[in-house]
């Protein structure tokens, strides 16, 4: 089993630390790819992630493009406020690309067109002043569900 977070240009360095915290937690590998919006010795990242920093597996890319060398797009499950299908309509198999977008405008449609079956959505109440999720709270009820399906015993 394989699970993976991708988060494509992240801004705010609060989320992506407490997202290096859930990665370290559940054994996850965290891909991130460039621009980021933050320096990755900042210490409001590393604040978030506590000390768990030196502990993650994390990646990092130059572009989405590289990220996608020798990858299965089947594997990948792409997170949007615009698909039709829920995170908890998805079957995950054994390896799997939870991937998010940036803070403030999410994935970029030519991402969002790689495998349309598999753009998912958190149900949620959207309107002129409701816009989505935190990104760290999305990216861990979406990796919950991978290790609710998987039945994964790791965690005691």
């Amino acid at each position: 089993m394989s699970i993976n977070i991708v988060l494509v240009e992240p801004e705010i360095p609060q989320n992506t630390g407490n997202i290096i915290r859930t990665c370290v937690c559940t054994d996850s590998v965290l891909h991130l790819i460039k621009p980021l919006g933050f320096s990755l010795d900042e210490k409001s990242l590393k604040r978030a992630g506590l000390d768990y920093f030196d502990l993650a597996n994390i990646k990092i890319y130059e572009s989405f493009d590289e990220f996608l060398v020798n990858k299965n797009l089947k594997d990948m499950y792409f997170f949007t406020t615009k698909a039709s299908k829920k995170y908890t309509d998805a079957e995950f198999g054994d390896s799997v690309f939870l991937i998010f977008g940036k803070e403030t405008k999410g994935l970029e449609k030519r991402i969002l067109k790689l495998n349309p079956e598999n753009n998912l959505r958190m149900p949620m109440l959207i309107n002129d002043r409701v816009r989505s999720l935190n990104l760290s709270n999305t990216v861990a009820i979406a990796l919950y569900e991978v290790i609710r399906q998987q039945n994964l015993d790791f965690l005691k």
